[in-house]
């Protein structure tokens, strides 16, 4: 039967004696060791899809692991042929796997995706334009204006938005950075301007959700949604 991965440890970290892995019922997850570390894996169900119940349980796995040290977590849905083949490659990866091991120690990811209040941003791109606030009173003044002189004047708020859009994805950046020890952008999508990971160190947490807020506070066009602490899967790639 194949090997269901869900991800990497030191080995001799106290992990818990027991934790329940994907499937229905829950398949239970054991320690698969090559050299000095050791993969959490369970046997893979003969039909492998992601549904909120695996996707969570996947999850838990490696929270609760990572518990009493740094876990390097694998996204879902990483199958090997066999427990000897997944103990081949951490033995054959072993120094690059502790190398990341040791920089996500006392670290969390959060994720941070930020959006525009649509009817606050408006005001704002018009409001710091003098160009954009004579032709809005003039259109106001005309009755709203032609169908093409409303059209041009769509146009061009449509662009100072996207230049906003770009200047505050900027400024999250730049507001949180000191606060953390790496970023990742994150897959672009509808709906918002930044999809942001930070990897943050502990330590840091309470300044880095204090930033968070402070943006929420500051800039009332800005929507800020904060997602963690989560395993560090943005950070979790070995070259």
């Amino acid at each position: 039967m194949s090997t269901y991965v869900y991800g990497i440890a030191r080995a001799g970290q106290d992990l818990p004696d027991t934790l329940a892995g994907i499937g229905e019922p829950p398949l239970p997850v054991r320690a698969v060791r090559g050299g000095k570390l050791v993969a959490l894996v369970s046997d893979a169900p003969a039909e492998l899809r992601p549904k909120r119940r695996d996707l969570l349980a996947h999850q838990r796995v490696v929270i609760e692991a990572g518990g009493s040290g740094p876990v390097l977590p694998l996204r879902f849905g990483g199958v090997s042929p066999d427990d000897d083949t997944v103990s081949a490659v951490l033995t054959g990866r072993q120094e690059r796997y502790l190398e990341r091991l040791s920089e996500l120690e006392g670290k969390d990811e959060f994720n941070v995706k930020v959006s525009h209040d649509e009817e606050a941003v408006l005001a704002s791109v018009v409001g710091a334009d003098a160009q954009l606030r004579a032709r809005h009173q003039a259109l106001r003044e005309a009755g709203g204006g032609t169908h093409e002189e409303k059209l041009a004047f769509g146009e061009k708020v449509a662009g100072a938005v996207s230049a906003r859009e770009r200047a505050d994805a900027a400024l999250v950046e730049e507001a949180l950075r000191p606060f953390v020890c790496a970023l990742r952008h994150g897959p672009e999508g509808t709906g918002w301007l930044a999809n942001l990971s930070f990897l943050v160190g502990r330590e840091h947490r309470e300044a880095f959700l204090e930033a968070v807020a402070a943006l929420h506070e500051r800039y009332d066009r800005l929507r800020v949604q904060v997602t963690g602490p989560l395993p560090a899967y943005s950070f979790a790639e070995v070259d």
